[in-house]
């Protein structure tokens, strides 16, 4: 991660060159390109074209079938290809880079990214947990650790300019229009769990463990919100070190992995509706690939065991309504707030400068804005759609091809990380934070079982009607 903690609270900013020199605000310039392009092929009729840059892997049983396919669509990989490299090329000219070190090694995180995304379409890839972004980290770190990389090499891995463009393509797939069609149940649920796991291991680390607040806050986004994404989000809002976000990385990944066989194995045991266990795995699972691993799993099994009541539909949608839309939204919130309290608070108590009302602008996260401005767009899109509508016509067509970029976007940064990420720097750090995430994962997971299956249940257990 670039990110360095800065403690002159008056000299980090650009001006306005900032527009065009820091990667948050080219995350949402890129960003905004590819929402508007999405846009404008689905008003004109030709969503197809989009699709065609937005390609992905289709799915397949056998390694014939998956070069076949590759092959089929050469040239919409070359395009999608060509267009990335363009794009990120002519910002991280601008930001100074060398063009000479960034293109072979983006070229090596492409080539890589596409025998991921292709792991991840295999049919037996929900089975044994082979989701891309998760794919993507443990390759990457294997290759880090195994291999001697250049050093040049990590002006390509630009872990921060993916995930914060990720970021802003996530708002663009969350209108909130979702949050009104989900009612208020999901979301009140989803704000007592994302509040209530973000403090506890917030104070868990630093006041139980004495691990610097900017790792704790690091530490609590990813376990109440969206694990990698929120760790990254929030580290770069409070100007953590660059450490920081490998270390909550790495929790939210260990816990992710034991999260998807143990919420399905309980819920099986305990015989839960297909509903409630989403709702349960939306609530108390760390990672969106893995959640909708064990949901889907557990909505499988409820298809084909009299023993297990709802449907596979009702696990997705459920984990859906509760992860992705519910605790996802909170990456602005968290990183808003966090970014005020480090400025404000922080900060001050450090050097004993007060910041001015601008220098808390110029310090706010703007990939952040960039968030909630694609999610305010998508919801002017959608206004005037009902759920049925934006199922069947606005998701396949407009959203869906923003939501493949968007998945590109967080494995080239997924792959970024493992690439960036030595075992014998995080081992410096000890067993706290580990503790400290642990403790909120037992509340996070005692809660979201209490609010699922006894507080909410009625909701969830009949959630095909309010669909």
């Amino acid at each position: 991660m670039s990110a360095e903690r800065t403690n002159s609270p008056g000299s980090s900013h650009m001006g306005w060159k900032e527009l065009y020199l820091k990667e948050d605000w080219w995350a949402v310039w890129l960003s905004f390109l590819i929402i508007l392009a999405a846009y404008f092929f689905f008003k004109s009729g030709n969503a197809n074209i989009m699709k065609f840059i937005a390609i992905k892997p289709a799915k397949w049983h056998t390694l014939g079938q998956a070069f076949s396919n590759f092959t089929a669509h050469l040239g919409a990989y070359v395009v999608n290809f060509i267009i990335w490299l363009v794009l990120f090329s002519i910002s991280v000219s601008i930001m100074g880079f060398k063009l000479s070190e960034y293109i072979p090694s983006f070229i090596f995180v492409y080539i890589f990214s596409v025998i991921i995304f292709y792991i991840g379409a295999w049919d037996k890839a929900h089975h044994y947990n082979l989701e891309p972004p998760l794919v993507a980290l443990a390759l990457g770190m294997l290759i880090s650790n195994i291999f001697r990389l250049p050093k040049w090499m990590d002006t390509g891995f630009r872990v921060e300019y993916y995930i914060k463009t990720g970021i802003v393509l996530l708002g663009a797939t969350l209108p909130f229009t979702l949050i009104i069609w989900a009612g208020p149940v999901a979301f009140i649920q989803a704000t007592i769990v994302a509040v209530t796991t973000f403090l506890t291991i917030y104070f868990a680390a630093t006041k139980l463990f004495g691990l610097d607040r900017r790792l704790g806050a690091t530490l609590g986004a990813g376990g109440a919100v969206c694990g990698v994404s929120a760790s990254i989000a929030i580290a770069g809002a409070v100007k953590a070190k660059k450490e920081y976000p490998s270390i909550a990385i790495t929790m939210v990944i260990i816990w992710a992995i034991i999260m998807i066989f143990f919420l399905p194995l309980i819920s099986r045991a305990l015989h839960l509706h297909a509903g409630v266990a989403g709702a349960w795995i939306g609530t108390s699972e760390f990672a969106d690939a893995a959640g909708f691993a064990a949901a889907q799993a557990y909505g499988m099994l409820a298809e084909h065991l009299p023993s297990i009541p709802g449907t596979e539909e009702d696990a997705i949608w459920a984990f859906t309504l509760m992860k992705v839309v519910g605790r996802d939204i909170w990456i602005g919130v968290w990183a808003f707030v966090m970014a005020l309290i480090s400025t404000m608070k922080w900060e001050v108590e450090e050097s004993g400068v007060k910041p001015s009302p601008a220098e808390i602008w110029w310090r706010f996260p703007k990939f952040v804005l960039g968030f909630f401005v694609a999610s305010l767009f998508m919801t002017a899109v959608t206004a005037s759609a009902d759920l049925l509508t934006y199922k069947n016509v606005i998701k396949p067509n407009l959203v869906g091809p923003i939501k493949t970029m968007r998945t590109w976007s967080f494995i080239f940064c997924f792959f970024s990380i493992g690439l960036t990420t030595r075992f014998r720097e995080l081992a410096k750090v000890g067993a706290r934070p580990f503790w400290a995430f642990t403790i909120g994962v037992i509340v996070n997971v005692i809660l979201g079982f209490i609010l699922s299956t006894k507080v909410f249940v009625n909701y969830w257990t009949h959630l095909h009607m309010a669909k």
